[in-house]
């Protein structure tokens, strides 16, 4: 106890610094969970689509990343073995901080896409396991986490491989395309807008108090939905092209509609993103401050300094503004070829599979299921289509994220421990 009271100022400028740093890592890795479809799919270009980002990530994660947030991220950590010697836990918090930070650093200049959320599981599971005891992990939390990499890139592969097949089938591989796009896409746009709102419902106005009910988010939700679809109609009847015109003029005109459709749903993505994963580095930075300013006293939820928000957000949209480009690239033009009808159908279904998972309560990473929803699209062109190589080393950087986090975690926990325990 008296270690807090002594270095309170240290450590909390310690976290202060490893939690930008993992905000930062953040930023660099995980929008491109928002962006990379529609760079991929040339919808935007990389500027145009790191400029929307930035707003949109800033924009959720000032506006809608929460006034409170849990002491322990995802439950996965026992916080009674910490009430006798708190100290632990800060230094504990800092070192995953630390860990997590370093580990997506290096990942997004490789070019992989890994999980925020499982980089820094895996380095708090590390540092209790091993610094304080393996029993203070809730390990059912942890193979929760492990199974979902199977689970939820299968899902949004699924569900992005019907979203595909059905557009080829009812506009692509018809006689008169653009004549079918007027009659189907509007659907297309109702559902987008139908799962949009749930996204930013479900996992963005939450965080700023507004509690919307299950029943009433759905009511919204088919509201917005009609609105879109009556408006995406009247949009697109506008559009005139010769009906004379030869298939690639017509399906050059309705790649353009699923086009607008993409930097709609990316900034909905984005926005969630920053609203949700922002938690990933100011919570472990917000337990900090709450123990150190509480003088030991851990509370299952910590109310977040003034400062804590903004800069996680400023990291998160400098991270992205230096460093997104490169993970950008992989999720966009790595792993398949990507048109704006194909970029679309992963988006949505990336999206699809967020809703689900947060009303069933399935661990969820957003980097896996939109890797995942690209894989599906691109497997409804046959393996051919797939760059095994670039697939290959994105499963391999999943698998290792949790123990390197947790190795990373463990060496900077002692560290830690020995420099403010001497």
């Amino acid at each position: 106890m008296d270690i807090l009271t002594t270095y309170g100022f240290m450590l909390i400028a310690t976290a202060a610094f490893v939690g930008f740093l993992m905000a930062w890592g953040i930023g660099a890795n995980d929008v491109a969970n928002a962006m990379g479809t529609s760079v991929g799919s040339k919808a935007l270009t990389i500027k145009q689509a790191i400029v929307i980002a930035m707003i949109f990530e800033f924009a959720g994660a000032y506006l809608a990343g929460g006034e409170v947030t849990s002491t322990i991220r995802k439950g996965i950590v026992d916080s009674a073995y910490f009430v006798d010697s708190p100290e632990i836990l800060v230094y504990g918090m800092i070192a995953s901080l630390l860990a997590a930070g370093i580990w997506l650093v290096i990942a997004s200049y490789l070019g992989w896409p890994v999980s925020t959320t499982h980089s820094i599981v895996g380095a708090i599971v590390g540092f209790a396991a091993v610094g304080v005891s393996a029993d203070s992990v809730e390990w059912g939390q942890v193979v929760g986490i492990v199974g979902s990499w199977i689970v939820t890139p299968a899902i949004s592969g699924f569900l992005a491989y019907l979203i595909f097949m059905s557009a080829q089938r009812l506009i692509f591989d018809t006689d008169t395309p653009f004549a079918n796009a007027k009659r189907y896409v509007p659907y297309y746009m109702a559902l987008a807008g139908f799962v949009m709102s749930l996204v930013t419902i479900k996992k963005g106005l939450k965080h700023i108090g507004l509690h919307i009910g299950n029943l009433e988010g759905y009511l919204i939700a088919i509201a917005i939905a009609a609105a879109v679809g009556v408006i995406g109609k009247l949009y697109i009847n506008r559009i005139q092209i010769d009906q004379e015109a030869n298939r690639k003029m017509q399906f050059a005109s309705v790649e353009k509609v699923f086009a607008i459709l993409m930097v709609v749903t990316a900034c909905c993505m984005a926005f969630a993103h920053g609203s949700n994963d922002v938690a990933n580095a100011i919570g472990p930075l917000a337990a900090v401050v709450s123990v150190v300013e509480n003088h030991g006293e851990i509370a299952s939820k910590a109310k977040l300094a003034w400062w804590i928000l903004p800069l996680g957000a400023v990291g998160i949209v400098l991270g992205l503004a230096i460093f997104g480009h490169r993970v950008i690239q992989t999720i966009g033009k790595g792993i398949t070829h990507l048109t704006p009808s194909r970029g679309f159908a992963a988006e949505l279904a990336a999206a699809t599979t967020v809703v689900v998972a947060s009303g069933t309560g399935l661990p969820i990473s957003t980097t896996q299921t939109l890797v995942g929803a690209v894989l599906g699209v691109g497997m409804a062109r046959g393996i051919a289509a797939l760059n095994l190589g670039v697939i290959r080393n994105i499963v391999v950087s999943w698998v290792v994220t949790l123990p390197i986090g947790a190795a990373l975690s463990i060496m900077f926990f002692f560290m830690l421990k020995g420099i403010f325990s001497a």
